[in-house]
């Protein structure tokens, strides 16, 4: 059916519309859904296009509206969900990612508390470095007491999140940092391997530096700093302290490592400080007060006749910077510090989805070197074009503001718009409404249940693999009963080998094999790339080891690792039918969280994810 305006409505699968109706579309004074989806990418296609107007004609800002569109319903790119929620309504807040400082100080401390409420309840979510707070049990001349150290004032944060609803849609979610240097830090590995439920609106990650990483390789002692006094003491022996990590990673997930000094080494604005702080899944490091609008390409989109149309897909590139750039100044920021920082370094993220089905539609295993040129050669085409769009719209629009600050002039750059372009997102519920793989992960299984609120269940099968088992003729019943039952095809031969060896699902391939996928990423990616390198439950701490040496070795700018069965709760799962109330037999391999990868804890009843705050009530 066409829309008289801007185009044909979007084609959407069965699980695609019930999540829209659940998170996204527009309702009324009766919480009745009065808004298609089609509607609702009109709504923020002109939402986003009146940004136009101080720079074209106004029959220009409909057209480019049009063209936002198509993009949009064709699901060749879609913006992250604030976007898709809040464009064109009154809430009017656009962004994912926001990064908070706190200093030393009460002041400081209850200060990013208030601003952290209002990210929240705007829709965003927030990182924060506590690397700054002075130690546990170091004296406070001003009160002749004791402090009480950066656990105990996360606390503060974890409790004010748990009470904030982001737009009435999405919970608070937080990403905590601690350098490994800090007195404390012993503590903060270890707190939620010693209680799970002990911040569970927070995903956390050591601040890794590179001398503290020689120290280990070295096997020697290294310091601790008292960020207060800025007194430095010897440690403990740095590989202990990395075991400690690897153990409680294996344990429980947490904590994550975020390699500091690579992400300062590609700032593109050191003159206005060091990075010290990420957004809650990790790829988008910020400045204080920054944010950042991220946005996804379908890669399963700009297949054709086995090979990438690298045309179309430059078409796509350039608008969706476009877009992204006109987001910034659509956007009603919770903050002016937000809305400050934010236009004069005008950072956006594009990033991708569907790489799994991308390299399927090509012929080539993810896991093999075929696969890393083609990850390298396509993020490399996104990091040129998206470079070469940013600098023509400098050219009609003006640079950032703090371009003469930046590192561009020295790279011989004489205009760009934003200073960075691109980031790897997990785009968990962005995914399920393009009907595509995750991110840049391999499928979780061919065939599951997915788990919805109201105790509802969707059966999902992988649709490539449908098509091709239907086109070839080894498509029955019997398999589709086997696949939900096991979720793979690996040993099934009914399913012809040279299909098996594409369909691979996440727990089948080599941890390794996901560090060097990430790594193909982030050579070509200005900010972080988020992926989770899922281990099977047998993984041991050796694994998690030679995971974590291997992605600082690799270039990563963070690594998260997530082992099957070490969170309980899931919305994935395959096997006999599950009843409310009933352990599922087969619930160990699906503790993520659908809209954006992370892993779910258990909450009233429910399980939330504890990186964006995603709720499934059983």
């Amino acid at each position: 059916m066409k829309n008289k305006r801007f185009g044909r409505s979007p084609r959407l699968s069965p699980q695609a519309r019930l999540v829209l109706e659940r998170r996204y579309l527009k309702r009324d004074e009766n919480n009745l859904v009065v808004e298609t989806p089609a509607r609702m990418f009109a709504r923020v296609a002109r939402a986003v296009a009146e940004a136009e107007a101080p720079y074209v004609s106004t029959g220009r800002v409909g057209r480019i509206a049009a063209r936002f569109f198509d993009m949009m319903a064709a699901l060749d790119f879609l913006p992250n969900s604030p976007a898709l929620m809040n464009a064109g309504r009154e809430l009017g807040q656009l962004s994912a990612c926001f990064v908070l400082p706190v200093e030393d100080s009460i002041e400081s401390i209850f200060n990013a508390v208030r601003d952290t409420a209002l990210i929240h309840k705007s829709g965003g979510g927030t990182g924060f470095s506590f690397s700054a707070i002075r130690p546990a049990r170091d004296v406070v001349k001003s009160t002749r007491g004791v402090s009480s150290g950066p656990l105990s004032f996360m606390n503060v944060f974890d409790v004010a999140t748990e009470t904030i609803k982001q737009g009435g849609a999405r919970r608070g979610a937080n990403m905590g940092l601690l350098s490994v240097h800090h007195p404390d830090i012993l503590d903060f590995i270890e707190v939620k391997e010693k209680n799970p439920l002990r911040f569970a609106n927070f995903n956390l990650s050591v601040s890794i530096t590179d001398r503290f990483m020689e120290a280990v390789f070295e096997g020697r002692p290294y310091e601790l700093v008292n960020p207060h006094t800025r007194v430095s003491t010897t440690g403990p022996p740095a590989a202990e302290v990395f075991d400690r990590i690897v153990r409680a990673a294996w344990a429980c997930g947490d904590p994550g490592l975020v390699f500091i000094d690579r992400i300062n080494q590609t700032n593109p604005l050191p003159a206005l400080g060091p990075i010290e702080a990420t957004n809650p899944c990790g790829e988008q490091p910020l400045l204080p007060y920054e944010s950042c609008t991220l946005g996804s390409i379908n890669l399963a989109r700009f297949v054709r006749r086995g090979r990438v149309d690298f045309d179309r897909l430059r078409s796509t590139v350039r608008l969706a910077v476009r877009f992204l750039d006109n987001v910034i100044d659509a956007n009603l920021y919770p903050l002016p510090q937000v809305r400050d920082m934010t236009l004069k370094n005008r950072k956006i993220g594009l990033g991708v989805m569907g790489l799994a089905d991308m390299l399927i539609q090509l012929g080539l295993a993810y896991e093999s070197e075929e696969a890393l040129d083609a990850c390298e050669g396509v993020m490399g085409f996104i990091q040129s074009e998206s470079k070469k769009a940013s600098a023509d719209l400098a050219r009609r629009r003006g640079s950032f503001s703090h371009f003469d600050l930046s590192v561009y002039p020295d790279q011989g750059r004489r205009f760009m718009r934003n200073a960075t372009t691109t980031t790897i997102a997990p785009t968990g519920t962005l995914s399920i409404i393009a009907g595509c793989t995750s991110g840049i992960e391999p499928p979780f299984a061919l065939a599951y249940r997915r788990r919805f609120l109201d105790n509802q269940e969707i059966i999902e099968t992988h649709p490539l693999f449908k098509r091709i088992a239907q086109k070839r003729g080894f498509w029955s019943d019997d398999l589709a009963r086997s696949l939900l039952r096991t979720g793979r095809v690996s040993d099934l031969k009914a399913v012809p080998a040279d299909v098996r060896r594409l369909f691979v699902t996440a727990h089948e391939i080599d941890p390794l094999w996901h560090v060097r996928i990430q790594a193909a990423f982030q050579k070509h990616t200005d900010n972080a790339v988020s992926k989770t390198v899922n281990l099977r439950r047998q993984a041991g701490l050796e694994t998690v080891r030679d995971v974590f040496v291997a992605a600082y070795r690799s270039g990563l700018k963070g690594v998260t690792v997530y082992r099957d069965g070490c969170k309980q709760g899931q919305v994935l799962v395959y096997g006999p039918a599950w009843e409310p109330g009933a352990e599922h037999p087969a619930r160990a391999e699906a503790n993520h969280c659908p809209d954006c990868g992370g892993p779910l804890e258990p909450e009233d009843g429910c399980r939330r994810c504890r990186a964006c705050g995603y709720s499934v009530c059983h």
